[in-house]
């Protein structure tokens, strides 16, 4: 396992990149946090490896981390900071993104 692979396991993420880690990186901002990403990551991707959720489930609280993964469903929308919103899934991350946190990693 290399040692990006361990750093990502031990901090909880919920995927963890085992392949295509030589891509240049992009910094990302979540809420106003800076989050590493790789170029051509998708934002669900880029999220995940970094242990963030996308949202609370309404039924039991739960964290939810996209359905379908393939733009179909409705689970993964976001809001960017200026407004627009975005499918997670199937938006690919550029340098100096910032997304709004929703309530479910405060």
């Amino acid at each position: 396992m290399s040692q990006r692979t361990e750093q990502q396991a031990s901090a909880g993420c919920r995927l963890v990149r085992l392949a295509e880690t030589d891509r240049s990186g992009v910094t990302i901002f979540h809420g106003g946090k800076a989050l590493d990403a790789l170029a051509g990551d998708t934002l669900l991707t880029a999220l995940l490896c970094n242990g963030v959720a996308l949202r609370r489930n309404e039924f039991d609280g739960g964290l939810r981390s996209g359905f379908c993964n393939m733009g179909a469903c409705q689970d993964c929308w976001v809001l960017l900071e200026d407004g627009s919103r975005i499918r997670a899934c199937t938006t690919e991350v550029w340098d100096g993104m910032r997304v709004r946190a929703p309530d479910a990693n405060e």
